[in-house]
C-alpha cells in the first residue's frame, strides 16, 4: 500500500519528509485493524530518537533514495548564532561521519584522544577552573555515535566546562553514584552522599545529624568489639551554669503564663491521661512503667543490671535539685534588687525629711517675724511698727524665705498688717498741695506686694492682688476726695499729681481715674464754656491733658468747634484774636476736620475781604491784603491759591492791562510787578496757579512792548521787559531745581541707618517716596498706556514718566513738570 498520502516531497532534492499534519487518510483508516503499524523495539523504547537502528530495521526509503540524516545540527533561519565556516563545512559533509578518519572541528582541548588497540582506555586527567575533573570524561561515548547531544549543546550556546542555564548556575560534573556496602535500605550503612555533593552541598540536612545521634545511642548498648568494658559518660553541671539555664527558661517562658494552666487530656497512651500543663506531657515518657516491656528473644540475654524504677527516682531528684538551685537564684537575685530599690527609697526619703525639716524651720522663723510684727502694732506697745520698719520685714521675707513668702496669703497678711499703717501714712495728705508725697513707699510695697504673675489689669483681680486692693482701697478714696473739689480749668496741680503717680498706679486704677472722675469735668466745663465771653482761652486748660487721656478728648473736640464756628459767624478778618484762638488747635484736630472747619468758616471771610481790595498803582491800601496773607499758616496752600486766583488775580491782571494802553513808564510797570511778587512767600509762589498768572503777566508785557511799533517807545524798555521775562522764568527753574535737590538731600539724611533695599534706585522709587510722605495715592493705571508709557495716578493727576521726566495730563497735550508742582497739583 502506497503511503504516499503521509509524505510530502522536497523540491530541491527530491527526499521525501513526513507530514505529521492529520490528513483525510487518517481519518479513514484510524478505525481500520488492518493497517501497517511499525512495532517499536526494545531499543527504541529505551533511548527514544537516540537509539540506533541497523540498515535492515531502517524503515525503506520511498523513492529510492536514502532518507535524511536527522541527527544532523539544527538549522536556525530567523534567529540565533551565525555559523562558524568550520561548522558549515561539517554540515556539508555530514554523510561522511561515520568515517574514523573524519572528525568534527572543535576545540583541541575538548577532543577525545582515539583509542589505542590493544590497551585500555585511560583519558587524561587534566583540571580546569573549579577544582573539578576534567571535562574530557563527560560524554566521551559519544565517539562511538554520531554526537548529536554534543553538537545540539553547542548550537544552543553551551560552553564546555561550564554550567547550564542562563547565567551557568547548573553543576559540571555528572552525578555520582555510590555503591553500598550491601543490600540494605537507603540510609542503613550511613549517609551515601558522595565528594562532590559535599562540595557544592556543604549544608548537612537535619536528617543525617538525627541519623548519627540515633547511630550513637545505638552504639551504646552495643559490645565493644575489642572486648574492653566501656566506661560510661557522665555529664556535669555547675552550679553557674544551672543559673544561666534558669534565667534563659525565665525568659522563654515568660509569655506562656497562659498557657501553663492548661487542661491537657492525653489520649496517645492505653488509657486516657490529664494533665494541668504542657509541661508534664514532656516528662511522661521518663515513667517507666509506660513503656511496654519487649518480650525477649532466644538468643537475647537478660540485662544483668537493669533498675528503671531506681533510675527514674534519681533523675527526679537531680531534677528538683535543679529547679531548687535555680529557684533559690531567683529568690536572692530579687533580694538583692529589693534591697537596692530599698537603699534607693531611703534615699530619696531622706532628701525629702531634711527639706521638710527645712521648710518647718523657715516658717517657724516667717511665723515669729509675723508674730513679733503684730505684737508692735498693739495700741499699747511702747515701740510701734512704722511702715517703714514694715516694708523692710517685708523685704527680709522676700530676700531670706523667697519660696515661703510666695506660698503664703500675702493679701491676708497685708490686710491684717500693712493696710492699718498705710491709713495712717496717709491720713493728712493733700494730693494737689504734695503730689509726690509717699511715690516711693508706695513703690517699694508694689515691688513687695504685687503678683508677678497676674498679668491682668481689670478690677476681678483684687482678691489674688494685695497691692492693688491696697491702692484701691487705701490710696484711691483720697484722689475721688479731692477730684470732687477740684476745678477743671486750674488743671497744673493735677496734671502735676497724675504725672507723678503714673509709674506706681496700676493701669487699669489709672484708666478708672481718667474716664470715670477727670472726663465727667472736662465734658461738663466744655458745655459751660462760651468763647465770646471767656477770658481764659480753652486750650489752656484742655492741651494739658492731651499726654495722659490722647484720644480720651476726641468727644470734646466736636462742642468746642461748633462753639468756635458759632463765635466766628459775625467776626470780621480783621481781628487777629481769632487767629490767635484757632492756631493752638491746628496740630489738635485731625487734619480732614481741621481743613473742613478753614474752609467753612475762614476761607469766606478771606474772600470777602479780597473781593473788597482795591488795586491801584499810583496808592494802594495794603491792609486787607495782609489779612488774608496772614492766615497762610492756618489755611492750606490750595485753599489761600484759590482764594487768589478767584478775587485777586482777575482785578490785577485787569490793572495791568489798563496800565499799559495808556503809554506807560515800563520801570514803574517793573517795580510795581516785583512789589507784588514779593508780597507772596517762596510756597505761594511755587505753586503752578500762581506761576502761570505771573507768567502771564510777563507775556502781557512783552506783548505790550512789541505790539507798540511807530509809536513812542520809552528807550531801553523792550530790553528791559525781555531781561525780566528771561530772569524770573530762571528764577524759577533755579527755585525748583533747588527744592528737588533740598528734598533729595534730607531723603539722603534720612536714608541714613536705613536698608539699602529701602533707598530709591530709580525715579520711579522717588515718586513713590514723595507720594507716602505727602500721603497721595501713587498707583498704575491698569490696562491704560500712552506711547508704550505706563500711565499712573497721582492723587487725581494722571502722569507718566519717560527718561526721569514727569508728563501730567493737560487739556489737550502732555506738559512736563517738576515733581515738587506735582506734588502741589496733587494737594
Amino acid at each position: 500500500m502506497s503511503m504516499s498520502h503521509l509524505y510530502g516531497t522536497d523540491g530541491a532534492d527530491g527526499v521525501e519528509m513526513e507530514s505529521f499534519e492529520v490528513s483525510d487518510w487518517d481519518l479513514q483508516n484510524e478505525f481500520n485493524p488492518h493497517r501497517q503499524r511499525h512495532r517499536q523495539t526494545k531499543e527504541e523504547a529505551t533511548y527514544g530518537v537516540w537509539a540506533e537502528r541497523d540498515s535492515d530495521e531502517e524503515r525503506p526509503s520511498f523513492g529510492g533514495k536514502r532518507s535524511r540524516d536527522y541527527s544532523a545540527p539544527v538549522s536556525f533561519v530567523s534567529a540565533g548564532l551565525r555559523k562558524a565556516a568550520a561548522e558549515e563545512q561539517s554540515d556539508e559533509d555530514s554523510d561522511e561521519d561515520e568515517k574514523p578518519g573524519k572528525q568534527e572541528e572543535i576545540p583541541k582541548e575538548f577532543v577525545p584522544k582515539k583509542l589505542k588497540t590493544g590497551g585500555n582506555f585511560k583519558p587524561s586527567q587534566k583540571g580546569f577552573v573549579g577544582g573539578t575533573k576534567s571535562f574530557m570524561d563527560f560524554g566521551s561515548w559519544e565517539r562511538h555515535t554520531k554526537g548529536i547531544g554534543q553538537k545540539l549543546l553547542q548550537k544552543m550556546g553551551y560552553v564546555p566546562g561550564r554550567g547550564l542555564g542562563k547565567n551557568a548556575q547548573g553543576i559540571i560534573n555528572p552525578i555520582e553514584a555510590k555503591q553500598r556496602k550491601g543490600k540494605g535500605a537507603v540510609g542503613a550503612y550511613g549517609s551515601e552522599r558522595t565528594t562532590q555533593s559535599l562540595q557544592d552541598f556543604p549544608v548537612v540536612d537535619s536528617e543525617e545529624e538525627a541519623e548519627e545521634e540515633f547511630q550513637k545511642e545505638l552504639s551504646q548498648w552495643r559490645k565493644d568489639p575489642n572486648g574492653g568494658k566501656k566506661k560510661p559518660k557522665y555529664s556535669y553541671k555547675t552550679v553557674e551554669e544551672l543559673k544561666a539555664k534558669g534565667r534563659i527558661n525565665k525568659q522563654l517562658a515568660a509569655p506562656q503564663k497562659e498557657l501553663s494552666q492548661v487542661k491537657v487530656i492525653d489520649m496517645t497512651g492505653r488509657e486516657q491521661k490529664v494533665y494541668y500543663s504542657y509541661s508534664q506531657i514532656s516528662h511522661k515518657h521518663n515513667i517507666p512503667d509506660d513503656s511496654p516491656q519487649q518480650p525477649l528473644g532466644k538468643d537475647s540475654k537478660p540485662q544483668g543490671f537493669a533498675l528503671p524504677e531506681l533510675e527514674h527516682n534519681l533523675q527526679l531528684l537531680i531534677d528538683i535539685t535543679e529547679q531548687e538551685i535555680i529557684q533559690n537564684d531567683r529568690q536572692l537575685q530579687y533580694e538583692r534588687d529589693m534591697v537596692v530599690n530599698l537603699s534607693h527609697e531611703i534615699q530619696k526619703m531622706s532628701e525629702v525629711l531634711s527639706h521638710e525639716e527645712k521648710a518647718i524651720s523657715n516658717l517657724s522663723k516667717v511665723l515669729d517675724m509675723v508674730e513679733e510684727c503684730e505684737r508692735r502694732m498693739q495700741p499699747s506697745c511702747e515701740n510701734p511698727l512704722t511702715l517703714d520698719e514694715c516694708a523692710k520685714i517685708f523685704e527680709t521675707l522676700q530676700d531670706k524665705y523667697y519660696e515661703e513668702y510666695r506660698m503664703s496669703d500675702r493679701v491676708d497678711l497685708a490686710v491684717a498688717i500693712v493696710y492699718p499703717l498705710m491709713k495712717d501714712y496717709f491720713k493728712n495728705w493733700d494730693p494737689l498741695k504734695d503730689c509726690s508725697y509717699g511715690t516711693e513707699i508706695i513703690a517699694k510695697w508694689k515691688s513687695l506686694l504685687e503678683n508677678d504673675q497676674l498679668l491682668s489689669h481689670s478690677g476681678q483681680d483684687l482678691s489674688t492682688d494685695a497691692f492693688h486692693r491696697l491702692m484701691w482701697e487705701i490710696w484711691m478714696p483720697y484722689v475721688r476726695n479731692i477730684v470732687a473739689r477740684w476745678q477743671p480749668r486750674n488743671c497744673g496741680s493735677m496734671v502735676d499729681f497724675l504725672d507723678s503717680w503714673v509709674n506706681v498706679v496700676p493701669v487699669w486704677i489709672l484708666d478708672n481715674i481718667l474716664d470715670q472722675l477727670i472726663f465727667p469735668k472736662l465734658q461738663k466745663e466744655v458745655e459751660n464754656w462760651n468763647p465770646l465771653t471767656d477770658t481764659v482761652p480753652i486750650h489752656s486748660w484742655i492741651h494739658p491733658w492731651l499726654p495722659l487721656m490722647q484720644a480720651r478728648l476726641e468727644p470734646l473736640y466736636s462742642p468746642i468747634r461748633n462753639k468756635l464756628a458759632n463765635a466766628l459767624q459775625k467776626w470780621h478778618p480783621s481781628d487777629s484774636s481769632a487767629k490767635l484762638i484757632l492756631q493752638p488747635w491746628k496740630d489738635v484736630f485731625t487734619p480732614g476736620s481741621w481743613e473742613a472747619f478753614m474752609v467753612k468758616n475762614i476761607v469766606p471771610k478771606l474772600g470777602m475781604c479780597l473781593n473788597e481790595l482795591i488795586i491801584n498803582p499810583h496808592q494802594q491800601h495794603m491792609d486787607a491784603f495782609y489779612w488774608v496773607i496772614d492766615w497762610e499758616g492756618m489755611i492750606s496752600v490750595s485753599s489761600l491759591v484759590g482764594l487768589l486766583e478767584k478775587h485777586f488775580f482777575p482785578k490785577w491782571l485787569q490793572v495791568l492791562c489798563s496800565w499799559l494802553s495808556n503809554s506807560p513808564n515800563y520801570e514803574e510797570i517793573t517795580k510795581w510787578y516785583l512789589g507784588w511778587k514779593s508780597m507772596f512767600s517762596d510756597q505761594v509762589l511755587a505753586h503752578p496757579s500762581i506761576k502761570d498768572k505771573f507768567n502771564e503777566a510777563l507775556d502781557i508785557m512783552n506783548r505790550a512792548v512789541s505790539s507798540s511799533v511807530g509809536g513812542y517807545m520809552q528807550p531801553g524798555a523792550r530790553e528791559n521787559i525781555a531781561y525780566l521775562t528771561h530772569t524770573e522764568r530762571r528764577k524759577d527753574f533755579q527755585y525748583e531745581a533747588m527744592q528737588e535737590r533740598r528734598e533729595a538731600e534730607n531723603m539722603a539724611q534720612r536714608g541714613i541707618g536705613v536698608a539699602a533695599s529701602s533707598v530709591p534706585m530709580n525715579f520711579k522709587d522717588l515718586i513713590q517716596t514723595k507720594a507716602e510722605e505727602h500721603n497721595i495715592v501713587f498707583m498704575p493705571v491698569i490696562g491704560k498706556r500712552h506711547e508704550g508709557k505706563q500711565l499712573y495716578t497721582f492723587g487725581r493727576i494722571v502722569i507718566y514718566i519717560d527718561r526721569g521726566v514727569v508728563f501730567v495730563q493737560g487739556e489737550k497735550t502732555w506738559v512736563p513738570t517738576s515733581l515738587q508742582s506735582l506734588i502741589d497739583m496733587a494737594k
